[in-house]
């Protein structure tokens, strides 16, 4: 499918999620040092897990009201919220003592609203393709997503520590800007809005959610993919401290590549072959059946990141890691597609909202690997890095494929 061919809403979505990433990308990963060096750092820890939190459920909040209201409305007041917060955080960088409590606040608040308008924003997406075009529209996202990243996050790299108030001007523009191209060209097509079934708010909050988390098949999908990101997740996390620790220094010339140089390469390599065989890799797994490209897709990924998760050498990590991001190439836009079909049309934005429960669970595993890698070898972390691998394939392939078609056609005989 053609550039051309994609839909308006689809166009707008991809270039506003472009710059909007690497917005994100560009100083999120600062913030941590930021709150560090001006309040310390247990209250930066604190801080930014309170954030967190709140962003979790904020999240909810926002797969409702987007499927309650018209999407175009919430995402435009959303990110006119974001961006005027954004505008603050740089306003209060200009005293030489910098006004920290109201970035913080500010901060806040960017969360709360980036929060809201999040499952609107994934929704759109499902609402303006078809089951036929999805898979390649998730394609082309997944690698913006990645462009986007390292984009931003080589620009937060060369500017963020000399020139950080030039670049929150600038992001702040680009922010700006994005409520505006939302208004001028983005496009309300959705007719069917949720209906309002209970007079307390919180209940029909509820009883929405309900019905998602009794969907046995989507529940399945979103707990397989929770155990799969995991793996991918625990590079930052276990996989890094283990080799900042561990990995002895490799010299190229004179210069040293030691554990922490080695994970950045490995994140370049992950980023580098995205971009260069997404499309390559999406034309040739359009000839087969999804079920067996997902299955392969999921055994490449998991033999990498469980080899990836104890090794050593130089040569067998860059292997590996490269083997493990070809899996994700193969199975990512197939997954995305797959759960996207798996939604109801009245309630899209509370299924991407719920959808998002497999980030957060992943980010906890990974987190928590950390602790448990301090209590066993490196290879028995790959054994448990390999287990639960195992049982996100199983649940995941049995939720989109398994237990989804038996659903449907238990409903159709009914």
């Amino acid at each position: 499918m053609a550039w051309k061919d994609y839909p308006q809403n689809i166009k707008v979505r991809l270039i506003t999620s472009f710059f909007n990433r690497a917005i994100a990308s560009s100083v999120m990963p600062f913030m941590a040092l930021f709150f560090a060096q001006h309040k310390g750092a247990v209250w930066a820890g604190i801080f930014l897990a309170i954030t967190v939190i709140i962003g979790f459920f904020i999240n909810f909040i926002g797969g409702y009201i987007s499927d309650r209201f018209p999407r175009k409305k919430i995402i435009i007041l959303s990110s006119a919220s974001s961006a005027f917060m954004f505008a603050l955080m740089t306003v209060s960088l200009f005293p030489d003592q910098k006004w920290i409590v109201l970035f913080a606040v500010s901060y806040v608040i960017f969360t709360i609203t980036s929060s809201l308008g999040r499952p609107a924003v994934h929704a759109i997406i499902i609402d303006s393709t078809t089951p036929e075009n999805r898979k390649s529209v998730y394609a082309i996202e997944y690698w913006l997503t990645n462009l986007s990243m390292a984009i931003g996050a080589a620009l937060g790299g060369l500017l963020y520590v000399n020139h950080q108030i030039e670049l929150f001007i600038a992001l702040t523009i680009v922010s700006i800007s994005l409520p505006i191209a939302y208004g001028i060209w983005l496009q309300d097509t959705r007719v069917k809005l949720l209906e309002k079934k209970h007079e307390n708010i919180f209940v029909d909050l509820y009883q929405n959610y309900k019905v998602a988390f009794q969907d046995k098949p989507f529940v399945m999908a979103v707990a397989g993919s929770m155990f799969i990101f995991a793996a991918e997740f625990s590079l930052n996390s276990y996989i890094g401290v283990r080799l900042a620790e561990e990995f002895k220094s490799v010299f190229v010339g004179n210069f040293e590549i030691a554990g922490v140089r080695m994970l950045s390469f490995l994140n370049i390599e992950n980023m580098l072959m995205v971009v260069a065989l997404t499309f390559f890799i999406t034309k040739i797994t359009d000839k087969y059946s999804k079920r067996k490209m997902l299955l392969l897709g999921l055994l490449f990924y998991s033999a990498g990141y469980t080899i990836v998760t104890s090794a050593n050498s130089w040569y067998v990590l860059i292997l590996f890691n490269a083997l493990a991001t070809i899996g994700e190439l193969i199975y990512s836009p197939i997954m995305n597609a797959e759960k996207a079909n798996m939604m109801p049309e009245d309630k899209r934005g509370s299924y991407s909202a719920f959808s998002n429960l497999s980030f957060s669970g992943a980010d906890l595993i990974a987190r928590a690997s950390i602790i448990l890698g301090a209590f066993l070898v490196p290879t028995m972390m790959s054994v448990y890095v390999g287990i639960i691998l195992m049982a996100g394939t199983f649940l995941l392939y049995s939720g989109l494929f398994v237990v989804n078609k038996i659903t449907v056609q238990k409903n159709m005989s009914m």
